[in-house]
C-alpha cells in the first residue's frame, strides 16, 4: 500500500510522527500536531477528518518506508552462500536509520493498546519472517540445507537472533559491552559449527 501525500499532509504526517515518538499517541493532541507542522488546526482536521484517522495514516506512511528498507535488506541473490546471506542481514539491519528504528519504536509500543487487529510490529514481523522462509526454502530445494528441516524453523530461529540481538538493544540504547561485528560471527560459528565440542 503506497500512500501519497500532497506537501501539507505530508508536513502534518512529519510531524505527527515527531511528537508520537516524543509523547505517544496520548498526549500527541491534534493542537500539537497542527502546531507543529505549522498549520491551522482546521486544516488538519480537513486532511485527515480526526486524530485516530490521522496517527493511522502516519503509521501506515511509515510502516511502508520500513517495509520497503527491509525487503530490499532480505533480497537474496540464488549465488549467495547461506553464510553470506545472514551476514548481510545481519548487518542491514544493524545499520538501519535512526528513522527506521523510530518506526519499530513507535510499532513496538503500539502494540499494548492493539488486541483486535493486526498491529504494525506483527506486519514487520511477517516480512522479515517471510523473507527468511523463501530464502531457506530455496537453499533446501536445491540441496544445500537438509530437507527434513523446516525453512519456517530455521527462519524463525534466525529471525530471534536479529530482532532480539538487534532491534531491542537499538530500540531501548542498551550497552551489550562487546562489539557487534565479533557478536555476528559468533552467532554464525555457532550456527555452522553447533554448540558441541
Amino acid at each position: 500500500m503506497d500512500l501519497e501525500l500532497d506537501s501539507t499532509s505530508e508536513k502534518i504526517v512529519s510531524a505527527t510522527f515527531k511528537l508520537l515518538q516524543k509523547d505517544g499517541s496520548e498526549k500527541a493532541t491534534t493542537k500539537k500536531i497542527a502546531a507543529e507542522a505549522g498549520v491551522n488546526e482546521v486544516t488538519l482536521f480537513r486532511k485527515f477528518e480526526n486524530k485516530k484517522n490521522l496517527i493511522e495514516i502516519t503509521k501506515r506512511y511509515y510502516l511502508q518506508i520500513l517495509i520497503n528498507t527491509l525487503e530490499e535488506i532480505f533480497v537474496f541473490d540464488e549465488d549467495q552462500t547461506i553464510e553470506e546471506y545472514l551476514k548481510i542481514s545481519f548487518y542491514g539491519i544493524l545499520n538501519l536509520s535512526d528513522e527506521d528504528f523510530s518506526i519499530l519504536k513507535v510499532a513496538m509500543e503500539e502494540v499494548r493498546g492493539v488486541s483486535e487487529k493486526k498491529n504494525l510490529i506483527s506486519e514487520v514481523t511477517d516480512v522479515i519472517l517471510n523473507k527468511l522462509e523463501e530464502f531457506f526454502r530455496f537453499q533446501i530445494d536445491n540441496g544445500i540445507v537438509r530437507e527434513d528441516i523446516n525453512p519456517k524453523s530455521l527462519a524463525i530461529m534466525c529471525f530471534s537472533v536479529l530482532f532480539q540481538s538487534v532491534i531491542l538493544w537499538k530500540i531501548y540504547d542498551k550497552d551489550l559491552g562487546f562489539e557487534t561485528i565479533p557478536y555476528a560471527d559468533d552467532i554464525m560459528n555457532v550456527l555452522f559449527e553447533g554448540i558441541n565440542p
